[in-house]
């Protein structure tokens, strides 16, 4: 089992301050690194009889699977910190600022492309490819297999929020810039789901399908609505979509991701086969069949090319 850790005694630093809809947040010291720490916010007013959501799990858990498949993630750790009395489980997020790099995210690189009259916080697929095309922090195609690796395993995991402001580039002081760690996978993995919610996708094959094949969506878009990842991946018609997603099933071990679930600290044995059943479910229904689709093609391609 992962350690249990309680941040309540850690410094904290005041002058650091992060935006963000999702909970609140502070900057403190663990360990001598300095993190985010976010805390769960209100499930009030949401479909859900929890007090507060799970996204610090969900946070941790998607980051973490992110690092076993192989794409840079933030560093996560799963703790608790006490407020009032009430002690909260909370997620620290490692502060990849911190050696004095500046993050820039994608929004803010989209709004540099003078020549497109789409603001930055678009999130309509057609316009996140210019950008990718013509920005210049990067080389433009390790962006673009970067943006379809992360895409891939937003599927997998069921993430509703990989909006244009959670997702970007570091640049130190002397101009070098870089892609960012993946970051913010709090909307991953159901973090509304109560326990109500997971028995009944425990239980019932419909239950599960539908929070496979219908949602969550992408919050990226094509023709001003919102990317169903099942559709879009098993009718990919974008090569540079499918190698990405042909690699990221190949790095994909099931086995791995079930034993580091299992070792999560602070959840139920009812969240834990949740979870990996969940995760399952989106890998063999989702990317799996939609990496069959594109072998086959693939196999019927280099036969027509052979008559």
């Amino acid at each position: 089992m992962q350690n249990e850790v309680d941040f309540t005694g850690c410094r904290i630093v005041p002058t650091k301050a992060f935006g963000g809809a999702n909970g609140k947040k502070i900057s403190i010291e663990y360990d001598g690194e300095l993190y985010m720490l976010k805390f769960p916010p209100s499930a009030e007013n949401k479909p859900t009889e929890l007090s507060y959501t799970n996204s610090c799990i969900s946070e941790h858990i998607a980051s973490s699977i992110f690092n076993i498949i192989g794409l840079n993630a933030q560093k996560t750790i799963l703790g608790t910190y006490t407020v009032n009395g009430k002690e909260k489980v909370v997620c620290a997020c490692k502060d990849f600022t911190a050696d004095g790099e500046t993050f820039y995210d994608f929004s803010a690189i989209k709004n540099t492309i003078i020549d497109s009259e789409h603001l930055g916080a678009g999130t309509e697929l057609e316009d996140i490819l210019e950008t990718i095309e013509k920005q210049k922090f990067v080389d433009s195609a390790e962006l673009l297999e970067f943006f379809w690796e992360m895409f891939a395993v937003d599927a997998f995991l069921g993430n509703f929020d990989r909006h244009n402001g959670n997702w970007g580039f570091l640049v130190d002081d002397n101009g070098n810039s870089r892609i960012a760690p993946v970051f913010d996978c709090g909307s991953c993995l159901l973090p509304q789901a109560d326990v109500k919610i997971m028995e009944k996708v425990l239980k019932n094959e419909d239950d599960l399908n539908a929070r496979v094949y219908q949602f969550p969506t992408s919050a990226i878009k094509e023709d001003n609505r919102k990317i169903n990842y099942f559709d879009f991946l098993t009718n990919c018609n974008d090569d540079n979509c499918s190698a990405a997603l042909k690699r990221i099933v190949e790095r994909i071990n099931l086995d791995e991701i079930n034993d580091f679930i299992d070792d999560v600290p602070y959840i139920s044995d009812l969240q834990r086969n949740f979870y990996k059943q969940y995760i399952a479910a989106r890998y063999e229904k989702i990317l799996e069949f939609a990496y069959d689709n594109i072998m086959e093609q693939s196999k019927d391609f280099g036969m027509n090319q052979m008559q």
